[in-house]
């Protein structure tokens, strides 16, 4: 198959209104790749309209942040025909050091909204354990570095710590600034809240992580990091 590629990076966008828009211009046999964050049922829908103009859809979510995209080290999620997954490995290898296939179309869409609700989950709960630490007298440092040799150990306390002083080259030293933006991880959320509706699976902590940090857009953060959310417990008494 001739591969022609199309990377669609922020394409939540009804079906019909994709198919409008790239129907003239896609060529029988193309690779289309879609690294957006959006609904698994969206990338099926997406697929079959892309089969109907000779061409091949797979979904490539991406995760590893800023950090990881400046240094080619990204995770991408690859869901779709899996004879085509070596033609989408050798695109995404150029930008990301994991290139992972998933499944059918769609299933690189919900390891995605999977990892990224684990995700903030992850940081609410470093940012309430980081802010009880300090209100109890701990240096911020110490307990960083007592928690990252224990079993609290994570992503958000170790690499991406949300507390401002802990570490260089973060958002949370630099302001909040940059990073992935609490209404992309309320977004992302939502769209976990929808998948678990869909399937009947309980996500408890994900609901609370859902409205935490829509809460959190409404209370001025939409543009900070999501990592901020240790300054929005800080400032908020009672949720």
């Amino acid at each position: 198959m001739a591969i022609h590629s199309l990377f669609m990076m922020c394409s939540l966008m009804h079906v019909k209104s994709f198919e409008m828009q790239v129907n003239r211009k896609v060529k029988k046999g193309s690779l289309l790749i879609d690294s957006s964050t959006i609904d698994p049922a969206v990338s099926k829908e997406l697929a079959k309209e892309v089969e109907k103009m000779g061409a091949v859809f797979m979904d490539a979510p991406v995760s590893g942040g800023v950090g990881a995209a400046r240094s080619g080290n990204l995770t991408f999620m690859v869901g779709g025909v899996e004879d085509e997954f070596a033609a989408a490995q050798e695109l995404l290898g150029c930008m990301g050091s994991n290139v992972v296939y998933c499944g059918a179309v769609g299933t690189g869409q919900a390891a995605k909204i999977c990892n990224n609700m684990l995700l903030a989950i992850s940081m609410i709960g470093t940012a309430e354990a980081m802010n009880l630490g300090i209100r109890l007298g701990l240096d911020p440092k110490l307990l960083a570095k007592i928690l990252n040799m224990s079993s609290g150990r994570c992503w958000s306390s170790d690499t991406y710590n949300p507390v401002p002083g802990v570490m260089d080259g973060v958002p949370s030293a630099n302001n909040y600034q940059g990073g992935f933006g609490a209404t992309l991880m309320a977004k992302d959320l939502g769209l976990a809240q929808d998948s678990a509706t869909s399937t009947k699976s309980p996500i408890l902590l994900g609901s609370q992580a859902h409205q935490i940090y829509r809460m959190m857009c409404a209370k001025g953060y939409s543009k900070k990091d999501f990592s901020s959310v240790f300054q929005f417990l800080r400032e908020e008494e009672t949720f």
